[in-house]
């Protein structure tokens, strides 16, 4: 028997606009517009700050959610939702890119501190804790001396497409697995690497 623990909020981080679509900094979006999609829906209506989607898994209240605050304010937006449809602090799963982590790598954490994301910087203000699941996508950092910001904002090229749809596909199956799962047995499983079966 399926037992209703509340709604789960599943936030993709990013920037809104045509400017910024397909950015790296923009994974988050794109994990959530995945999930969007598998559900057979398609974001649309504009609710506290959020393109919001809500649907049922597993037996589960789900929203999806994707802040149009801009990344640097994203904590604006989340704080909202969260408080308006009073969900728990374990319910909440933040999606976001990470330069410290290479192309292709996904990690999945119970807690912890923003890393210098500024997306995350502003929730963990904004809602008074760090004490959030958080997935983390490895975009790589720059090889050359190009500044990391402007990295973040250009687009993936067209020889990182068939690696990101893996992490995409990866990154959703990760998502789906903490929500019907636990956080615990998601971690075990994905933490690892999309090529692996629980060995780097």
């Amino acid at each position: 028997m399926t037992v209703d623990q509340g709604p789960f909020l599943i936030a993709g981080l990013g920037n809104p606009g045509r400017d910024y679509r397909d950015s790296r900094h923009n994974i988050g979006f794109m994990v959530v517009d995945t999930l969007t999609s598998s559900f057979g829906q398609s974001f649309g209506r504009l609710e506290l700050n959020a393109l919001l989607v809500k649907h049922t898994y597993a037996g589960k209240r789900i929203l999806l959610a994707k802040p149009q605050t801009f990344m640097n304010n994203s904590g604006q937006s989340i704080a909202a939702i969260v408080r308006f449809y009073k969900i728990s602090a374990e319910n909440i799963l933040v999606i976001s890119d990470d330069l410290d982590l290479p192309l292709g790598k996904i990690r999945l954490r119970s807690d912890g501190g923003s890393g210098g994301h500024k997306g995350l910087q502003s929730i963990i203000q904004h809602l008074g804790t760090n004490k959030f699941p958080r997935l983390r996508i490895g975009i790589d950092r720059p090889h050359t001396q190009q500044d990391p910001a402007d990295y973040v904002l250009q687009r993936f090229p067209e020889s990182d497409q068939q690696e990101l749809e893996i992490i995409l596909q990866e990154s959703r199956d990760c998502v789906l697995s903490f929500i019907n799962d636990g956080i615990e047995e998601a971690m075990n499983r994905f933490n690892a690497g999309p090529s692996s079966n629980g060995s780097e």
